[in-house]
């Protein structure tokens, strides 16, 4: 176990009976609702002492209730300590008028909107998505990006156009690890991991693999050129619960990553788990 204390930067919350989302009917054994009780049971002996809440790809237009929904959630949890919440980046500038009604939120940080089920994968370079995520720079807001393997040569671009706003690359670009492809991965993580205003998570990589035939072995490649290409300054811990629950336990992916980095300092430590994700999103 790491030898400080955890912030997840990474996890999903939602009550099914409050609000809806269509893509859960696709993953039945996690749509229920999960709260943030459920959320402790499952870490439970691990020294995790905040979390950060991310959007759960809430079914349109329902982002800011969602947002309304995770506040009051915070104010009964305290370690709730940050949301990214969602809004359609698609709509440029425009978009500004959501944010304004969730920036009043304690924990309101950051942004994502969802572009891996984009059919265009080049979607995110579009360019009123350009312009809303330059705004969101000039806002002071974190911007999440959730892709494909595939769509990462969008995201270069994307982070490329807009060096002011801080990029935050969920799950290490989702690897296509059940193919065992990682050429075209790892090109794209070196290029993004050239551009300082990026940032990513170590989560989500096992919902990449096989789900019948996974090992730590086989996920240590993109765990260590990730890692190794950003650098401890610019990486994150995250558990994606409960989506990680379909595959394995977050002590079991604590533990995955602890052995990734054995060697590293305890300072090294520190960032990855926690001192990162206070300092990109600002927490208190």
């Amino acid at each position: 176990m790491p030898s400080v204390s955890i912030i997840d930067s990474h996890v999903h919350l939602f009550d099914t009976n409050r609000l809806s989302y269509g893509w859960l009917e696709r993953r039945p054994g996690i749509n229920h609702p999960h709260l943030f009780p459920d959320y402790e049971r499952a870490v439970e002996g691990l020294a995790i002492d905040k979390i950060v809440f991310a959007e759960v790809w809430v079914d349109a237009p329902l982002h800011v209730a969602e947002a309304e929904w995770l506040s009051q959630q915070a104010a009964l949890h305290p370690a709730i300590a940050g949301m990214i919440a969602a809004a359609p980046l698609e709509i440029g500038r425009e978009v500004l008028a959501d944010i304004e009604k969730m920036r009043s939120l304690p924990t309101f940080r950051a942004i994502r909107r969802i572009t891996e089920a984009e059919t265009d994968e080049r979607f995110c370079e579009r360019p009123g998505f350009v312009d809303a995520v330059r705004l969101l720079g000039e806002i002071d807001v974190v911007c999440d990006i959730c892709v494909f393997a595939h769509q990462l040569p969008g995201v270069v671009s994307l982070a490329q156009q807009c060096p002011e706003t801080t990029i935050v690359l969920d799950h290490i670009g989702k690897p296509a690890i059940r193919s065992g492809e990682i050429d075209g991965w790892r090109s794209s993580i070196t290029e993004l991991s050239a551009l300082p205003n990026v940032v990513t998570k170590v989560s989500g990589v096992l919902t990449e693999a096989d789900q019948g035939n996974w090992s730590r072995e086989i996920i240590r490649p993109y765990l260590d050129h990730a890692i190794e290409s950003f650098g401890f300054d610019r990486v994150m811990f995250g558990s994606d619960w409960p989506v990680l629950a379909l595959t394995t336990s977050v002590q079991n992916w604590v533990d995955i990553v602890d052995w990734a980095i054995h060697g590293s300092s305890k300072e090294e430590q520190s960032k990855l788990y926690r001192d990162n994700a206070a300092r990109i999103y600002k927490l208190a």
